[in-house]
């Protein structure tokens, strides 16, 4: 069969098209336009069905491991599909270990070396044990997060743009130097040893909690990322949609509340912000695709990151 690849404006990206076995897949249509093209390689592309002009649907992605008689609609002699050029990609994991090693990094820069010096402090620097706490707190929460990153993870989408790459260290990288900044400061005042107890105590009890949602989502998708959406269940995913979220905030909080300062609440409601975003949509996608018509299961009555109780 020959595949026609066109942009959006209807210029022709593989002149003459491409000729296919009528067995061949959508990755290896992916695969000819990189041998023809070697800037494209196959996961920077995105391949979809032409949609009419004027037209409110959403183009139909052309799935990797579907067969191009999949999309041919009857006719299997030729196929035109639309290619965007998604730009440079890097993988998730690669993405994840950039923005989660830099404030692994960073922090215990500010708690141990004389780094205050160089912002005009002369005075004798004495380390408060919260300030100690709190540093072995922050690795821990983020060595935790490059070890899901290695065993646990697995992604629906084999990479991401690498422009996400410089926005996400940008923030991570940051708010980690901002963070510390203030916490380990040789000026900083600590709250009581009761408050700093409960703070810290909560917070590894909402990073066990958090580890073990990962290993619950974990297992709704194969080691190829491949499942599909699914309905979470089990723990408190029997009650939020998003309970990841739900005991990444909360951790965040068992912080703020140990070490009190207007830099780890200003990272805290940021994040909150980002995380019940993301978890909105995720909660809409869910209930759209899980509507109970059709033989397909109803998504249960669930809130969406926060239950108002906790």
């Amino acid at each position: 069969m020959k595949v026609t690849v066109v942009s959006r404006s209807g210029r022709e990206i593989i002149k003459g098209g491409v000729e296919l076995d009528d067995s061949a897949t959508v990755s290896d249509l992916q695969n000819a336009i990189h041998r023809r093209t070697k800037k494209y390689y196959p996961s920077r592309q995105r391949l979809t069905l032409p949609i009419q002009p004027g037209s409110k649907e959403k183009a139909v992605v052309l799935n990797p491991k579907k067969t191009m008689q999949d999309y041919c609609d009857g006719n299997t002699d030729k196929l035109t599909v639309m290619f965007k050029d998604l730009g440079p990609q890097v993988s998730y994991k690669t993405l994840f270990l950039f923005e989660y090693l830099g404030p692994l990094i960073i922090y215990p820069i500010f708690y141990f070396f004389p780094v205050y010096k160089y912002f005009g402090y002369k005075g004798e620097r004495v380390i408060q044990p919260v300030q100690t706490f709190a540093m072995y707190y922050w690795c821990l929460h983020y060595f935790k997060r490059i070890l899901e990153t290695l065993f646990v993870h697995r992604f629906s989408h084999a990479t991401s743009p690498l422009s996400n790459v410089f926005r996400n260290c940008i923030y991570y990288w940051t708010f980690g130097a901002y963070i510390a900044y203030y916490v380990n400061h040789p000026l900083y005042t600590p709250v009581s040893d009761l408050q700093m107890k409960i703070g810290f105590g909560f917070g590894l009890i909402c990073q066990v909690a958090n580890f073990y949602c990962h290993l619950l989502l974990k297992n709704l998708r194969s080691p190829d990322g491949s499942g599909g959406y699914q309905i979470p269940r089990g723990f408190l995913f029997n009650i939020v949609t998003c309970a990841n979220y739900t005991t990444e905030i909360y951790q965040w909080s068992g912080f703020n509340i140990a070490t009190q300062t207007v830099a780890g609440y200003l990272f805290l409601v940021v994040a909150a912000s980002i995380m019940t975003d993301w978890a909105l949509g995720k909660h809409r996608r869910l209930k759209k695709l899980f509507d109970g018509k059709e033989g397909r299961p109803k998504y249960p009555r669930r809130w969406v990151i926060l239950p108002p109780f906790l």
